[in-house]
């Protein structure tokens, strides 16, 4: 089975390792939820086809008998490492294979009257042998994790004698305890064991007063344990019987060893099929759990979804419509921020990855999805702090990749394509980049701020627009989208809902759009309006003040002026205009200054008497002469030439 090829970090970016440990905790066995861990979506069609069908019928199953006997696996892992190491197996490890061998008959009986429900996976269950000659002599040997005295003759007559001799030494200990002479030197009259030895408790002043072996202090020191001399004797037969009964006991555990090994074969298929069956079921209880049912499988590059949800996001999601693969390859989704663009391309993800890992999704009626080979994303921030790398290089390595590994057979996710950068230069990078993936033939959904990127989608067959709802009342994003509909920032329409006046966000969507709009003011109160023309009533007062300052700032013919910017002096020649330009002699030429680029060095009036003639300081002598005569009347053939004041 060929897996999907995923980029480095698309499971944690679509959260899928998420999705399967929610999945793991519907398992009942460590080797079921050892076979989610390692679960990965497969490329192959016809597999797809049948895990999807397996989980159908499994869910069909439960909703018809909600108990499943699946509970003889616990414990199981650590049986199958004991296999042929040459030890005898523990009792509790036997009952383990026991438990196995009933759970797997009680599934046998239960899933043979399940094939009008699950006529697939019903016949799974012809895989698990009985083995009822094994699960006899077992459960004739083992009863309650201990093995039982008829396992064996020889073991049934040497714990019969060991209980007769166990009888003996409670006797004469019994004896002791009671003797009126030895009383005053006992703790207590219990009789207990230490290392298989049966012992009094006797004050330690008194531990001379009674004959016998002392095997045992208490941690005060006040009491010592005693094997009486008495049943010295007794208690060594006894512990030559022990001796037998271990022999025999381990005799007997290592022919019920060979007996379990001798059909390894078989329990490792009963196990590897009731796992399987475990694995099954958990995917059609998370399938309930989730509200999820089973997709249209096609074999075609397309994905189409109707009323889907984000499986981690439960009810709170925002049921999401999409479709590619149809009339268009690609979705380009444009809008503001916050407004669940991310959200819907990783729930088209997240669902594609878990179609093709045969699990039901949380969709409506109707949708379909294909088989992709890869399934490549690029979404958030993912900078490596290793490499020094900033955002926007990690991004664009990222990218980079996937442009490598793309094909015509490719699932491709980015999100916010071209941001972190200029906004020039990253929307003609986020263009370039969405051209070259649709000329490698990749099923794509992108989402971008960029609003040229919603023309170029426009005017482009492959590519299709959508935007996510935005509630212009409560200013909050719907979480919902819109097929075939360019987003919008909704910057205008927030700003005229908070209270901006409409003339200050025309101004603002002529200079962003180059084109004139009308607005009409939101607020309806009469305290609000007149908030809104007191927003103008202060741009007017500004105005005014700017007014004054600029006649306090005007300049008359020959006064002097710094001009900073040359390092030198000139003298006024022509006052300020409309636009605040003033024309200034400066060395014998004339030249046009900003207000804002000169300051007064001397007024005129300080540097010259009154009624001064200016032309003095402007015109050469012989304009000023002939001046003089045309002021007489007209001569003919004489003029004057003016250089340009420009």
């Amino acid at each position: 089975m060929e897996e999907v090829t995923l980029n480095e970090t698309a499971f944690k970016m679509l959260e899928f390792e998420k999705i399967k440990k929610e999945l793991a905790q519907f398992a009942l066995s460590e080797l079921a939820k050892g076979r989610i861990e390692k679960l990965s979506p497969s490329t192959d069609y016809s597999v797809v086809r049948n895990w999807l069908s397996e989980t159908t019928e499994a869910k069909e199953i439960i909703m018809k008998s909600s108990s499943v006997p699946l509970h003889g696996l616990q414990g199981i892992s650590q049986v199958l490492k004991q296999f042929n190491k040459g030890i005898p197996f523990r009792p509790e490890l036997i009952v383990v294979i026991m438990d196995l061998l009933e759970s797997g008959k009680k599934l046998q009986q239960f899933m043979i009257g399940k094939e009008y429900l699950a006529p697939q996976i019903s016949t799974y269950v012809y895989s698990i042998s009985e083995l009822g000659d094994l699960f006899e002599e077992l459960s004739t040997c083992i009863k309650n994790n201990s093995i039982d005295d008829h396992a064996s003759k020889e073991l049934l007559k040497i714990r019969k004698k060991i209980r007769v001799l166990e009888d003996r030494i409670k006797e004469k200990l019994d004896t002791v305890l009671r003797s009126p002479a030895k009383r005053k030197y006992l703790q207590d009259t219990i009789i207990s064991q230490r290392d298989g030895h049966y012992v009094i408790a006797v004050r330690a002043e008194y531990r001379k007063n009674i004959k016998g072996q002392i095997h045992d202090r208490s941690a005060s020191g006040s009491t010592v344990f005693i094997e009486p001399e008495e049943v010295r004797r007794v208690q060594t037969e006894l512990n030559e019987l022990r001796a037998d009964e271990y022999l025999e006991e381990q005799r007997i555990l290592s022919t019920l060893t060979g007996l379990i090994e001798s059909r390894q074969h078989e329990l490792t298929i009963n196990v590897e099929t009731m796992a399987h069956y475990d694995f099954i079921f958990a995917k059609a209880k998370y399938s309930m759990s989730i509200g999820a049912r089973e997709v249209e499988l096609v074999k075609r590059n397309m994905i189409k979804i109707n009323e889907g949800k984000h499986p981690l996001l439960g009810v709170s999601a925002v049921p999401l419509q999409v479709a590619i693969g149809e009339d268009f390859n690609s979705l380009v989704i444009t809008g503001p921020n916050t407004g669940g663009k991310t959200v819907a391309i990783k729930t088209v993800g997240l669902l594609a990855l878990m179609v093709q890992s045969g699990m039901h999704v949380p969709v409506g009626k109707g949708s379909k999805f294909g088989v992709f080979e890869k399934v490549l994303v690029d979404i958030g921030d993912g900078q490596s702090i290793e490499q020094s790398l900033s955002t926007f290089s990690s991004r664009i390595t990222n990218i980079i990749e996937i442009l490598k590994d793309t094909n015509s057979n490719s699932l491709v996710i980015i999100d916010e394509l071209g941001s972190g950068t200029d906004p020039g230069e990253g929307m003609g990078l986020a263009v370039s980049i969405l051209e070259q993936l649709n000329g490698q033939g990749a099923t794509m959904l992108a989402t971008t701020h960029y609003s040229e990127i919603k023309a170029f989608a426009e005017n482009h067959p492959d590519f299709c627009n959508g935007s996510m709802e935005f509630d212009l009342i409560t200013l909050k994003p719907l979480y919902r989208l819109i097929m075939g509909k360019a987003g919008e920032s909704q910057a205008f329409s927030i700003a005229l809902r908070l209270g901006l006046h409409p003339s200050i966000i025309e101004r603002a969507h002529e200079v962003t759009y180059k084109e004139k709009k009308k607005y009409e003011a939101f607020q309806r109160d009469s305290k609000a309006l007149l908030a809104q023309e007191q927003q103008l009533e202060s741009t007017q007062t500004l105005k005014k003040k700017a007014t004054k300052t600029k006649v306090s700032s005007d300049y008359s013919i020959g006064d002097s002026v710094n001009i900073p910017s040359m390092d030198t002096t000139g003298i006024v020649f022509k006052p300020e205009d409309e636009s605040g330009n003033l024309i200034v002699m400066v060395k014998g030429e004339k030249m046009k200054l900003n207000h804002k680029r000169v300051s007064l060095h001397l007024p005129a009036r300080e540097l010259y008497p009154e009624g001064y003639d200016f032309d003095i300081l402007f015109e050469t002598k012989e304009d000023r002469k002939k001046k003089r005569q045309m002021e007489k009347g007209h001569v003919e053939g004489l003029s004057i030439e003016y250089a340009s004041e420009e």
